[in-house]
């Protein structure tokens, strides 16, 4: 069984809960003096505690989505790591592959052109060599016959790290808030390119290009968005790709709006952070070349590189957000600079969570689609 399926999620909660009657059962008998009684006990009490901490962190990940897999969550997921191309060097070939097509969650129907689609894609990055599973949202009006001969903007959404890409879906439900929002009329309609930043597990890249190892900015601000346009009906003008992320997604989303402005005309961050962090899951980024570390220091972006001209979103909360006094001078320093846009979503309270994402999603769409042209 998988380890977000819901039968192992049951079973844990059916363990747990034998467990426990077990142990009110047997208590009484177990209560005498002597090594075996007292062993009984505390396994008993160490077989229940684990029980529940293994009931409590499936649940957690079942509503989360941080690991996709047993293998994910133990660190050997290695399958979708940089693709080398060994063939005799044909670049013909389709850098998107569709592998399978699915409904929208929450949409009653079964037409494309009533309810949308989402399909599952493999994408290979020509340039860089990177492979990365992902979702494409296609609106309905993609599919209805008035709009034939349209195009449509385009946004790269990013989860936090480790994430799991199907949690923008299921969970975050960006496919399902982007429709209700166009039916309202708050948005126009967009397609939605949602994967995980996390494009060589299971290390976390933090969206730089890495001396000797995956490129992974190039990745986003080259290979991903061409790949998608020559599969789809992307418009071709500089304002037709947006870019939205949450945690680590965050800080990708705005740093690659900041350093590609002619790729991201918008680039929004749910709950950001401003540097790249160096630690066991990220390695040792920069190899020690100063430049690198700089430019991945959007505090240092400010600072001494040109004000880009796109716009910004951050978002945070006043109480429950380790991030809220940063964003303020973030928020500072780039109105400062005068020619980046720069918005913000900030709550009254709000945690480093899916629900407080949730609450910020329609807002953040609604704004990153009055950016975006269609042409």
């Amino acid at each position: 069984m998988g380890l977000t399926s819901n039968n192992t999620l049951v079973v844990a909660v059916l363990a747990a809960m034998v467990l426990f009657a077990g142990t009110v059962w047997l208590w009484p008998r177990l209560a005498r003096r002597g090594w075996r009684s007292v062993s009984g006990r505390v396994g008993l009490l160490l077989a229940v505690q684990l029980s529940l901490f293994a009931s409590v962190g499936l649940l957690v990940n079942h509503s989360f989505g941080f690991y996709a897999s047993w293998a994910d969550l133990f660190g050997r997921e290695t399958d979708q790591g940089v693709v080398v191309d060994h063939t005799s060097g044909d670049r013909s070939a389709a850098p998107l592959r569709v592998t399978e097509i699915g409904s929208v969650p929450g949409r009653v129907g079964f037409r494309p052109s009533s309810v949308g689609q989402v399909q599952q894609v493999d994408i290979v990055g020509r340039s860089t060599h990177i492979a990365s599973p992902a979702y494409v949202y296609l609106p309905p009006e993609y599919f209805q016959e008035r709009y034939r001969g349209r195009s449509f903007p385009a946004a790269v959404v990013l989860t936090g790290y480790p994430g799991t890409a199907r949690a923008l879906v299921d969970k975050l439900h960006y496919p399902r808030t982007a429709q209700e929002l166009v039916e309202d009329g708050r948005m126009r309609p967009m397609i939605l390119v949602m994967l995980r930043p996390t494009v060589a597990p299971p290390r976390d890249t933090e969206c730089v290009d890495i001396p000797g190892g995956p490129q992974t900015e190039s990745f986003f601000a080259e290979d991903l968005p061409r790949a998608v346009a020559e599969h789809y009906r992307v418009a071709k003008g500089p304002r037709s790709w947006g870019i939205i992320g949450d945690s680590t997604g965050a800080y990708c989303a705005l740093k690659l709006a900041m350093h590609h402005p002619g790729v991201y005309a918008a680039g929004a961050g749910l709950s950001p952070y401003y540097k790249a962090p160096t630690d066991p899951t990220t390695g040792d980024l920069f190899q020690g070349v100063k430049a690198l570390r700089d430019r991945a220091n959007l505090w240092w972006c400010i600072e001494h590189l040109p004000a880009p001209a796109t716009s910004l979103l951050v978002t945070s909360s006043k109480e429950g957000e380790s991030n809220y006094k940063d964003t303020l001078k973030f928020i500072a320093r780039v109105k400062a600079k005068g020619t980046t846009q720069i918005s913000s979503i900030i709550l009254e309270s709000g945690g480093h969570n899916f629900n407080t994402w949730r609450r910020e999603i329609p807002a953040t769409l609604e704004w990153i689609s009055g950016r975006l042209s269609d042409r």
